[in-house]
């Protein structure tokens, strides 16, 4: 199991600690030129303050990386950016960079999504890890099966969630999160605006299926619904054009396994048209680069047997 320690702008961590009912946060870098890897989905994210201060002031647990415009993330997270308008973290995110964002400028960002955030309050802060040295810039990582770190995360943990945890260090953990009452615990869950933000990143911000490039019509779609059992995981998700999203769950289009485009006769008896999809029936679909972000076999068999009307 790991741990990231990110070292947080004052005003950003402050402006959230004010608003606890934001649970999903964006913890945002001014540039997008590197992916984010420390630690996996689900992992727990700790947010540092800049010395002198040097305390760990809260924390959650990280639920995806994506690389979006400034736009953009605002669309999905808001106030959970750390600011009160786009105008202040346009702001804020120039105060950052080698120059200022033009008015006409809308830059991408490196985002890291937290969910089930916390933030401690004077009376519960602690302090950085022993070796935290004062010159990291961005943040590091920890594996807490080291006995030197194994202690000192158990009590942010307990910080974090309020209970006692016992757990393995030296085993893979992640943070349970009820999805339609849900408590089960799945590694591979997203928070609900992680989930819109993350598929748009891994499917380039073009829909899978028609290649539309038009934000305002992007849709992220779940696979297998919410009320069915599904779940914010991006191989769950398709991105989509906002009326493809409508087909696609009616079952007039679907995926196969092999992610090739099902088209549904009833589309052409019900409404006369659809030769836009007919045209791209078979044809594999737009698909994200890492194979684990593409659609999961099981849901695409569910989506093919339960939804798609076949005849």
């Amino acid at each position: 199991m790991k741990a990231y320690v990110g070292v947080t702008d004052g005003d950003w961590y402050r402006f959230l600690a004010d608003r606890p009912l934001l649970q999903e946060v964006n913890f945002w870098r001014p540039s997008s030129r590197h992916r984010f890897g420390a630690v996996e989905i689900g992992e727990p994210f700790f947010f540092k303050s800049h010395h002198p201060h040097n305390r760990v002031v809260g924390g959650g647990f990280f639920s995806g990386f994506a690389r979006l415009s400034i736009s953009e993330v605002w669309e999905t997270h808001g106030e959970g950016n750390g600011a009160a308008s786009l105008q202040q973290l346009r702001e804020a995110i120039g105060r950052y960079r080698n120059e200022p964002i033009s008015p006409r400028e809308d830059p991408q960002i490196g985002c890291l999504f937290i969910r089930d955030t916390r933030f401690f309050g004077p009376e519960l802060d602690a302090p950085a890890p022993p070796d935290f040295a004062t010159n990291v810039v961005q943040g590091k990582s920890y594996d807490l099966a080291a006995r030197a770190y194994s202690g000192y995360f158990l009590d942010l943990l307990h910080r974090l969630t309020g209970t006692v945890v016992e757990i393995d260090l030296s085993a893979p953990w992640h943070r349970p999160g009820p999805v339609y009452g849900d408590p089960r615990l799945q590694p591979q869950r997203l928070g609900q605006q992680a989930f819109k933000g993350v598929v748009l990143d891994a499917y380039h911000h073009r829909c899978a299926i028609t290649s539309a490039k038009i934000r305002p019509v992007l849709q992220a779609a779940h696979i297998l619904p919410l009320p069915q059992g599904g779940e914010h995981r991006i191989d769950n998700g398709l991105l989509l054009r906002s009326d493809v999203h409508i087909m696609f769950d009616r079952g007039y289009l679907s995926i196969d396994p092999k992610h090739r485009l099902l088209v549904s006769p009833r589309l052409r008896e019900d409404f006369g048209n659809g030769e836009e999809f007919y045209s791209r029936s078979g044809m594999q679909i737009e698909l994200p680069e890492r194979k684990a972000d593409r659609p999961h076999r099981e849901f695409l068999e569910w989506h093919v047997d339960s939804v798609y009307q076949a005849a």
